[in-house]
């Protein structure tokens, strides 16, 4: 699936404190040591001809790192189980494939005026977000905001934490609009919940991180969708609102390539998109804040608790950053 560089120095890891990498790139004996401690820490083996390839992946994105963290931004970078890999195969393998219209989903959300909290964390209000989950190499955020989204809405209205079967959506939600492994919409997944009368648990039917046949068995379904509730088009307002006095929401935005790298702070970027179909990502909105005059949103990400603050990211509020106000949604429970 990657294709190896040329290897214009072969054995070149082998060699003294600077060798070059695949493809002429001076790789030091610092970098190629932090490169084999991290293919030890996330358990890496390759074949002689992509280990170059990855080497100096791996050294292109530590050094992008350090540019970034050097300068003044904010949020920082690091390693992750992501830094052997380009963006390019990233996108391929955890973001969208198939184009998502967000705008197609049609608005019911009716928001009031405030005042709202200037912060709210579901986290700290009680039991009431699950564990962060891991997707592996297939574009099914979209899955993992949904049962996100309703595992707490679940939680709020009845203090009990399920927890809810992704593959199910993979497999089942494509008369929906969704296209499994590549990508959905957590509001159409909703309204496939809905109408398909339920879903399954994770312990009945677990999830495999790639497109199956659908075996949805209605006898077992443990949670349900009364209703959905889909925000206006662009009103992050009323994101705050449904945030503050209802439950988590679930968004989707454009990832672009130093979002991969991203560790803790407030994420911004100037290069994303802001419009419906451009994002090719899922996440759950859990909370707001603000941090020396700048707001954000607390998101709950799928990438594994290893990714990021434990799982989960900071994004800047306000500013329809990366077009995460353009098709925002949650399930109203039916319990």
């Amino acid at each position: 699936m990657w294709a190896a560089l040329p290897l214009l120095c072969a054995g070149a890891w082998l060699l003294g404190p600077a060798s070059c990498g695949a493809a002429g790139l001076a790789v030091s004996s610092s970098e190629r040591f932090h490169f084999k401690s991290w293919m030890v820490q996330h358990q890496k083996t390759y074949s002689t001809a992509e280990y170059h390839h990855r080497l100096q992946t791996f050294v292109n994105n530590r050094r992008k790192i350090n540019a970034h963290n050097a300068g003044n931004h904010t949020f920082k970078m690091g390693i992750n189980q992501f830094s052997d890999m380009t963006f390019a195969e990233l996108k391929q393998k955890y973001l969208w494939s198939e184009p998502q219209n967000c705008s197609a989903t049609k608005s019911n959300y009716l928001r009031g005026s405030g005042p709202y909290p200037s912060s709210v964390d579901w986290r700290k209000k009680g039991h009431f977000v699950s564990a962060v989950k891991n997707q592996g190499g297939c574009g099914s955020c979209w899955t993992f905001s949904t049962t996100g989204a309703l595992e707490s809405a679940i939680a709020i209205k009845t203090g009990k934490m399920l927890s809810l079967a992704e593959q199910q959506l993979v497999d089942c939600a494509q008369n929906f609009n969704n296209h499994g492994c590549k990508g959905g919409l957590p509001s159409q997944a909703f309204e496939y919940i809905r109408y398909n009368k339920g879903i399954m648990g994770e312990a009945t039917y677990p999830y495999e991180g790639k497109d199956g046949t659908c075996r949805f068995q209605p006898k077992k379904a443990i949670a349900f969708v009364k209703d959905v509730a889909n925000i206006t088009i662009y009103d992050e307002e009323a994101m705050v609102e449904a945030v503050a006095l209802y439950n988590p929401v679930s968004f989707a935005f454009e990832v672009t390539d130093d979002f991969m790298l991203y560790r803790k702070g407030i994420y911004s970027s100037t290069s994303c998109q802001k419009t419906p179909d451009k994002v090719n990502h899922a996440v759950l909105a859990v909370g707001y804040g603000e941090e020396n005059g700048k707001p954000y949103w607390i998101v709950k990400n799928s990438w594994g608790p290893q990714w990021g603050m434990n799982g989960y990211f900071l994004i800047e509020r306000g500013k329809n950053m990366c077009g995460l106000a353009a098709c925002a949604s949650y399930p109203i429970p039916l319990v």
